[in-house]
């Protein structure tokens, strides 16, 4: 082509761009045809003992990462025993019949890799990346603290004391995740959603070495658990050696008698309480050291994959996707009347949650005139559906994310994990198909039947001086 040709192109294709529409179609073909695709080979298979395992082959880096998920969190625990789950993922780091306490980290770390854990309302995941020609030695640590954990009384209260000073530094001495806590609590009335990961502190207190090695047999199991291998691997290499290093764990005893604390445990392995539907307003306070008034709200929505999940996912970024969103440009750019404000839908739970919005107030604000605000925008769009070009902005931003998001060995192994306990690693592709249908109408439909004040929760941060004494 000549470059007069090229120039003419050029000026043609610039006048075609002005156009918004269609630009933001021309960003939705660049997602399409350049960025790598959602999804990703996953092999699985299940042993004999009802352990099942996934493995996702990625050649582009010579590492591998291992994750075990065990179906146990915060919403199975026992009554009073709340933060059980997250207080033996610690203890799982404190030695087996076969390794010392720490040895586990020591192992991994000086064979050039990295170990953590985490424990969540659904479940709790144990990780460790390593080379992936050293990755079998995950195989082995990891089958021998599923079944020999030591659990010594002597470190029991050593950890507890850690642990309640996680608990006072995270949460206690943070008014803003005080507040979250106070808001889901007052949320949910039956639904064990409602206790915080870490637990309350005096039932921190009161967990003992029988709780925790009740809750660890109970839930430490293979039919209760599953592994993703995900990296430089191979699956006809380390099939064989996953099998020797699990397959003889016995299954889980399903008829064990445990003792009278936790056969009173309201989150039974076959189902949870269900939260019976909120009929009015809730409101809570809380006065707590901060320098500025901090809102909280939260409105009970379904979780994926419910066929509104899509819509309340795009309608959580037309709301607080950038600076460019509603809430941010109207509340904070134009009236200044917060600092920071956000719209979150938490859709990736195993029972229904909360859509939450929050917002500090900037300095000399009324935080009243703050969620008036907030209450503004949510009502223009329940009047009004978004535009064409609004919803397929957030729908590319969801997509872009979403795939950006699993750049790495372990977050393939993530989201793969993320969708296996909400129903089958699958979903992820239907995740994607489900975004890419929503409509104008489907978020005008979702912002009337779920974001309305019977069904909304609402905590205020009000702020009180400092007690420090000279």
């Amino acid at each position: 082509m000549s470059v007069t040709g090229r120039d003419l192109g050029i000026v043609l294709l610039y006048r075609y761009l002005l156009n918004l529409n269609m630009l933001v179609k021309l960003v939705a073909l660049i997602i399409f045809f350049l960025l790598p695709s959602a999804s990703f080979a996953v092999k699985d298979f299940k042993l004999e003992n009802g352990l099942k395992i996934m493995i996702i082959e990625d050649s582009k880096s010579p590492l591998a990462t291992f994750q075990i998920w065990y179906k146990v969190g915060s919403k199975d625990e026992p009554y009073g025993k709340t933060g059980i789950s997250h207080f033996l993922e610690h203890m799982m780091f404190k030695g087996t019949k076969n390794y010392d306490s720490k040895k586990f980290s020591n192992i991994i770390q000086k064979n050039g890799g990295v170990d953590n854990a985490f424990t969540t309302r659904d479940y709790t995941m144990y990780f460790q990346t390593l080379p992936s020609a050293k990755i079998d030695i995950s195989f082995k640590l990891e089958s021998d603290r599923m079944v020999n954990l030591l659990l010594n009384k002597e470190d029991v209260e050593p950890e507890k004391m850690v642990v309640k000073e996680e608990r006072r530094m995270r949460y206690e001495d943070d008014p803003h995740n005080s507040l979250f806590e106070e808001v889901v609590a007052t949320s949910f009335k039956v639904h064990s959603y409602r206790w915080p990961i870490i637990g309350w502190m005096s039932d921190i207190a009161s967990i003992n070495r029988e709780d925790l090695y009740h809750h660890y047999r109970r839930f430490y199991c293979p039919e209760n658990s599953f592994i993703i291998v995900s990296g430089d691997i191979s699956a006809q290499d380390i099939i064989p050696k996953l099998k020797d290093a699990f397959g003889q764990i016995p299954s889980c005893n399903k008829e064990t008698k445990i003792d009278s604390v936790a056969t009173t445990n309201r989150a039974k392995m076959n189902g949870l309480p269900v939260e019976p539907e909120q009929k009015g307003q809730k409101r809570v306070y809380l006065k707590k050291e901060a320098e500025l008034p901090y809102i909280l709200k939260g409105y009970h929505v379904p979780t994926f994959p419910h066929e509104d999940s899509y819509a309340l996912e795009v309608l959580s970024v037309i709301l607080s996707g950038g600076k460019s969103s509603r809430l941010y440009k109207e509340i904070v750019y134009e009236k200044r009347l917060a600092l920071n404000i956000f719209a979150e839908y938490q859709g990736l739970y195993k029972h229904p949650f909360l859509f939450l919005f929050g917002a500090t107030a900037s300095p000399k604000m009324e935080i009243e005139d703050v969620e008036r605000s907030i209450y503004d925008e949510i009502e223009k769009i329940k009047k009004e559906p978004p535009s064409a070009y609004e919803v397929q902005k957030a729908k590319n931003q969801i997509e872009a994310s979403f795939i950006f998001a699993q750049d790495s060995n372990f977050s393939k192994g993530l989201y793969t994990g993320i969708f296996e306990l909400l129903g089958d690693w699958r979903l992820i592709d239907k995740y994607l198909d489900g975004i890419r249908k929503v409509s104008p109408e489907d978020i005008n439909r979702v912002a009337n039947k779920y974001l309305i004040d019977d069904k909304k929760t609402v905590g205020i941060l009000i702020p009180i001086k400092s007690k420090k004494t000279s």
